[in-house]
């Protein structure tokens, strides 16, 4: 990767969305969860962050957004891990999942039978040292009807016990897709796309 192409990938990564908005006058740049990875077809689709807000977004917005990815290797990220869970609130005990047959949120009542804050990616409880790995989740146990979510933007490793017809719903809706950055011109179109989740802005 050249020196500018690695400093535009550290600036997209680091630069709050509305200064990049402002200072792309030749075009956009998208942000959003991805809900959808088709790696034969070469396209993404992310559920727009509402609020603009890197610190604190809202991946509300509809419906879902599809862009092809870029053909130049030197333009992609590392590829996104597709899945569902939008949002983890446990003051109104609600989990919000993406149906991606419904095209539309289901909002789930839970009931919290453990929480704990203030876990960071490096906590024991989340991160394996001997294999230098995160820890597999979400963590789910049908004959008891939960799921341990572990949401390391919030630091909370949270089990939730969720409603009978709902634990048999596929695992990766009960995780979270990862965050991306989509700059382009013309709508559908990435022409540089980076991978929030799974870039390391000061690595040299």
């Amino acid at each position: 990767m050249t020196l500018q192409k690695r400093i535009w990938t550290r600036l997209l990564a680091a630069m709050p969305l509305f200064m990049l908005i402002a200072c792309a006058d030749q075009g956009k740049v998208d942000q959003g969860r991805v809900v959808n990875f088709d790696k034969e077809k070469r396209t993404v689709t992310i559920i727009r962050d509402k609020k603009i807000d890197t610190l604190n977004p809202d991946y509300s917005y509809l419906p879902p957004m599809t862009y092809n990815l870029p053909t130049d290797p030197a333009e992609m990220g590392p590829e996104p891990k597709a899945a569902g869970r939008m949002k983890l609130d446990t003051k109104a005990k609600q989990v919000t999942l993406y149906d991606p047959q419904l095209q539309n949120f289901r909002v789930i009542d839970v009931q919290i039978t453990d929480l704990m804050e203030n876990i960071d990616k490096t906590n024991p409880l989340v991160y394996d040292e001997a294999e230098k790995k995160a820890k597999k989740f979400p963590v789910i146990d049908k004959a008891k009807k939960t799921v341990t979510i572990y949401s390391g933007r919030q630091k909370m490793l949270c089990t939730v016990q969720v409603p009978e017809e709902f634990i048999a719903l596929p695992e990766a809706s009960w995780d979270a897709g990862d965050e991306c950055r989509i700059y382009y011109k013309e709508e559908g179109k990435a022409l540089r796309f980076m991978n929030i989740s799974k870039t390391d802005i000061f690595k040299k």
